[in-house]
């Protein structure tokens, strides 16, 4: 572990899994370190009870109408696996401050850090030897005879789904006021670069690196000739028109917030205003990660020539 002594004043949040055991003890291990640090530790009241705090964690009430949980926080440490990344993506963002993800969970793109990593996440935080990034998000709205009924935002992507599972959803696709397909299907992925390895991967869709400024359509179960996953530039408006004549569908925000989406209802995803930080521990090359995160075979590989 890092040094005794650090400055005075800092202040972290941690989010974590409290239904999972590693978190619980990792939640431990992590609060432990910081607070030998000298670093204080700030954590959901709704959390408290489930985790093995000391009384010296200070505990903030979340929900409309309070004040946001992250302010004079200069990092939010998370605890799980994908789900949770996400959930403390929500906090990330309306705050600004950046997140720093430790997977407990199978993929985990978002995290930083896995399970056997955490003394290694106390000493970088404590030294801040950590860089932040921005990522990019999308901006959601839905419209129903014209009128704007709905807004949301996505880190990963936004899905445009059938709701029930006995019939196709008929949809129109568009990019920049311009029709491409009507097909039926299952749906529509409209996703980011960092969502690329998430749902939108499993519809089929390109893996595109993070650094990559772009925007992604992926139908999904398409039943049309052309089908093809749509690679738009960033700044691209993406719409999905449920057509009148279908039954319902819905609308998904990284699989966390949802909304149904009547016959005729329109969805437009445009690049996010507000981009989401993460804080880096390591410069592996997204390469790497993507063959580590899916253990792809690279047995054979020798590299250019010196």
């Amino acid at each position: 572990m890092a040094g005794e002594a650090t400055e005075a004043g800092r202040t972290v949040f941690l989010l974590a899994h409290t239904g999972r055991p590693a978190a619980i003890r990792s939640a431990e291990l992590v609060v432990q370190g910081l607070l030998r640090c000298g670093i204080g530790v700030r954590v959901l009241a709704e959390e408290a009870a489930d985790l093995p705090l000391p009384a010296s964690v200070e505990l903030v009430e979340a929900g409309p109408g309070r004040p946001d949980v992250l302010a004079g926080c200069e990092l939010l440490i998370v605890l799980g696996g994908d789900g949770t990344l996400l959930r403390g993506a929500e906090f990330a963002r309306r705050s600004g401050v950046p997140m720093l993800g430790v997977n407990l969970g199978r993929v985990g793109f978002l995290a930083e850090a896995e399970r056997d990593d955490l003394d290694k996440v106390v000493d970088r935080v404590v030294t801040r030897a950590y860089e932040v990034e921005e990522r990019m998000t999308l901006d959601v709205l839905v419209r129903t005879d014209g009128h704007v009924v709905h807004t949301d935002w996505a880190l990963n992507e936004a899905s445009v789904e059938k709701a029930a599972r006995e019939r196709l959803l008929e949809v129109v696709t568009e990019v920049d006021g311009r029709p491409v397909s009507r097909f039926g299907g299952d749906g529509v992925v409209c996703a980011t670069p960092t969502g690329s390895t998430a749902y939108a991967f499993s519809a089929g869709g390109p893996v595109v690196w993070p650094e990559v400024e772009a925007l992604l359509m992926v139908p999904i179960s398409a039943h049309a000739l052309f089908a093809k996953p749509l690679v738009t530039a960033p700044d691209s408006v993406l719409a999905v028109e449920v057509q009148p004549q279908t039954p319902n569908g819905v609308l998904w925000c990284d699989g966390r917030r949802t909304v149904e989406l009547p016959a005729g209802a329109r969805v437009e995803v445009r690049r996010g205003a507000v981009p989401v930080r993460l804080a880096r521990l390591h410069h592996a090359s997204f390469t790497d990660r993507l063959v580590a995160k899916f253990a792809l075979p690279v047995a054979g590989w020798r590299g250019a020539p010196h």
